[in-house]
């Protein structure tokens, strides 16, 4: 962001950094701890939380800061980020309640323990940039809810495919043309994908199974697309998207070719993916324009003859980007990618491999489930259990391979604080009747 560079200079020259801390230091979390305190004058990563406090000193130290103090109150936390003293904890709630912070970096890729620490924060009157998408698909709109009411941002992040996809989106409705389409490029979907299968892959890059299962499977990308969804007032064309797979080196102005023309041009547009295309990885948007003259423009700038015209971007930085997020919440109050009315669409659990009663459902990316977007109206009708809510769940019967799983089909564990966020939301935007829900 242009405006951004400027105004972290100012900060810098000014003594007055933006101050965040963040909660998880794992393989992303590593990446934002290095790019904040090596690249980012004018912010400073003033405290870490992390269940195993090792790895949290291990962000900082890969980051260039050798020493770090441990804190195990809020008021011990406070005391260093006082003194200038990078602080380190496993208690993450910590670092919600402390003053002296100005932003929480959320990037644990956890559910019910992520939405306790976003929640927390934004009590607290933190900003909240989020890099954690399954979060954000399942309860962002009452969080956002929260976060206005507060007086806070609560956003996703730059550089991770919502937000290129948004930034991206707002450019293009800024110039007039009508987003009906937003997409992202994947090379492999495959729904059975397993932490078994994904081992090598993920201990080649150093990440987790279930993460790199959760790429292959389509959850993730379709938690990505149901933030875009959310935060354009845009939905599905139908359970699990379109996805086009298209021969590998075809173009990507041909792979958009694929969608339904018809579709794409009613309502208020669509999200989905395509598989295979070149550039990659990358996110795009179709768009539109009913102005003759401006059409003769685009044609003119090498964007074809219409209706529909191709933007796309052909990476994503992930956690170099993050920074951009923290200094526009923190300095413009301005939200990269956020909910921007009621839930469009969300991502509902469909089995896996054929389950049986009395099991216990797994989490994201695991052997049991796999997410699929649809639009929250069907969603609500059907009572379609979220994916986000899944883990933990007891199956009360058979379940068939594929099939989406509802609330009918299991009993939710008790006292869970995601279960609580999912009645409150439904509640406030008027969707599904809080009897319908079974409670071990």
């Amino acid at each position: 962001m242009i405006i951004i560079d400027t105004a972290l200079a100012k900060c810098q020259s000014e003594g007055k950094p933006i101050r965040v801390a963040m909660i998880g230091a794992g393989f992303m979390g590593r990446g934002i701890a290095l790019q904040i305190c090596r690249y980012t004058p004018g912010m400073e990563l003033v405290a870490i939380a992390n269940r195993n406090l090792e790895k949290a000193r291990n962000a900082y130290t890969l980051a260039g800061v050798p020493a770090v103090y441990e804190a195990g109150t809020v008021r011990q936390v406070e005391e260093l980020i006082a003194q200038q003293k990078p602080a380190v904890t496993d208690n993450a709630l910590l670092l919600c309640e402390a003053e002296g912070i100005d932003a929480i970096i959320e990037v644990t890729g956890t559910v019910e323990f992520a939405a306790t620490v976003i929640f927390t924060a934004i009590k607290h009157k933190k900003h909240v940039v989020s890099m954690n998408a399954e979060v954000d698909g399942t309860v962002g709109p009452i969080l956002s809810v929260f976060a206005q009411r507060t007086g806070v941002v609560y956003t996703n992040a730059d550089g991770d495919q919502p937000g290129v996809t948004m930034n991206l989106y707002r450019f293009v409705k800024g110039i007039g043309v009508k987003p009906v389409l937003c997409g992202n490029i994947k090379g492999l979907h495959d729904p059975y994908r397993n932490p078994t299968t994904q081992q090598g892959f993920a201990k080649k890059w150093g990440q987790k199974p279930a993460m790199v299962t959760s790429f292959a499977d389509g959850s993730k990308i379709s938690f990505e697309q149901a933030v875009i969804a959310n935060g354009t007032g845009m939905r599905v064309a139908k359970l699990g998207m379109l996805g086009p797979t298209v021969p590998a080196g075809t173009s990507l102005k041909e792979a958009v070719g694929l969608f339904p023309l018809d579709e794409l041009l009613a309502g208020e547009g669509i999200v989905d993916y395509v598989v295979g295309a070149e550039p990659g990885p990358g996110v795009f948007v179709l768009g539109t324009h009913d102005h003759p003259m401006q059409q003769h423009y685009l044609h003119l700038y090498k964007l074809g003859e219409g209706p529909l015209y191709l933007f796309y971007t052909p990476y994503h930085l992930c956690h170099f980007e993050v920074p951009n997020t923290v200094a526009r919440a923190v300095l413009f109050n301005d939200a990269t990618l956020k909910p921007m009315n009621k839930p469009h669409v969300e991502v509902v659990a469909a089995a896996k491999i054929d389950l049986t009663a009395g099991s216990i459902l797994d989490g994201i990316g695991h052997y049991m489930t796999y997410g699929l977007c649809e639009n929250t109206p069907v969603r609500a009708a059907k009572g379609y259990l979220p994916i986000g809510a899944a883990e933990g769940c007891i199956l009360r019967k058979d379940v068939p391979k594929d099939r989406v799983l509802t609330y009918d089909d299991v009993l939710l564990p008790e006292g869970r604080f995601i279960d609580q966020l999912i009645r409150q939301q439904d509640a406030f935007f008027g969707l599904m009747p809080e009897s319908a829900r079974s409670v071990v």
